[in-house]
């Protein structure tokens, strides 16, 4: 069981790795947020690269516990589809943050091995989910034009992830509807 300050510090630590990127926070920040000493961080990671991968661990449990409950909720491949555009939407905080992937991805010089490698992790579960949607898309006729499920996956990641940090730089949510509203657009 995780302790409530450990939790508390990776609540704080991920709020302020997706507004400020992994580099724009420091163990004072976090030891300060919650009226600590910042030796007790370090009791609870070490490094920062313990809690990098703390941090990217918690992440993909919980969006493999979105995507299990997309799936559950939506029976169509478009409902799914939608319903991970408005996942991806609420991530954005209006426009403050970007999700954890993205805001380490662009610190990835500051990150060990280890950790770039289980983001790849996450990116490598998305693609296959998304891939699943865009087959039961392609089956039940509510994503229009599916070419290649895998393919598609790959671009809609990357059209995700693009548009958040498209509107996190122009700070207005708007920006990911404009730029996802083509995906949204084929669903049925």
């Amino acid at each position: 069981m995780v302790s409530d300050t450990k939790a508390a510090l990776m609540d704080i630590a991920e709020h302020a790795a997706r507004s400020r990127g992994f580099d724009g926070f420091s163990y004072a920040d976090l030891a300060g947020a919650i009226g600590i000493r910042k030796a007790s961080v370090h009791y609870h990671f070490p490094t920062k690269d313990d809690l990098a991968k703390a941090l990217v661990d918690r992440y993909k449990a919980k969006l493999r516990a979105e995507c299990n409950a997309i799936d559950a909720l939506h029976a169509t491949g478009g409902a799914r589809l939608r319903a991970v555009l408005a996942f991806y939407r609420s991530a954005l905080a209006d426009g403050k943050e970007v999700c954890l992937c993205v805001a380490l991805s662009t610190s990835r010089e500051s990150l060990s091995e280890p950790v770039t490698e289980r983001i790849g992790d996450i990116r490598a579960m998305m693609v296959s989910w998304l891939k699943t949607v865009y087959l039961r898309g392609a089956d039940d006729d509510t994503i229009e034009c599916v070419q290649d499920p895998m393919a598609e996956a790959y671009a809609t990641l990357a059209l995700l992830e693009g548009a958040h940090l498209a509107a996190r730089t122009d700070g207005n949510i708007l920006t990911f509807d404009a730029i996802t509203e083509l995906i949204n657009n084929r669903c049925r």
